[in-house]
């Protein structure tokens, strides 16, 4: 009864080493920093792809990309990849992972 009410969670977030062991054993996963360029380019993950959250063009760039891949995505300390993941989710993206505590963590 009422379950209108419950936000179904279509992502996940994991730790650092599971975020870490997700990339190590999943070559074809996709890594997305949705900090700023200028973040981005300050350090970033090893062949993570830019995609700010911030950006107008944010819902474009997110819909070209193939949604039942594996989708690793942080920010600087998980609030914006976490909104990113929720909006992935919502859009049917299958196995999305927000690292907990972002880049700052890593």
């Amino acid at each position: 009864m009422f379950d209108f009410f419950k936000t179904k969670k279509n992502y996940e977030n994991i730790s650092s080493s599971a975020f870490k062991a997700m990339i190590s054993e999943n070559p074809n996963a996709v890594i997305i920093d949705v900090r700023t360029a200028l973040e981005f380019k300050q350090g970033s993950i090893p062949k993570a792809i830019n995609i700010d959250l911030m950006d107008v063009n944010f819902s474009q760039k997110i819909a070209q990309l193939v949604k039942d891949k594996t989708y690793l995505v942080y920010c600087r300390s998980g609030n914006r990849s976490g909104s990113a993941c929720k909006y992935m989710g919502d859009n049917g993206f299958e196995h999305v992972y927000n690292l907990s505590g972002g880049f700052m963590n890593y």
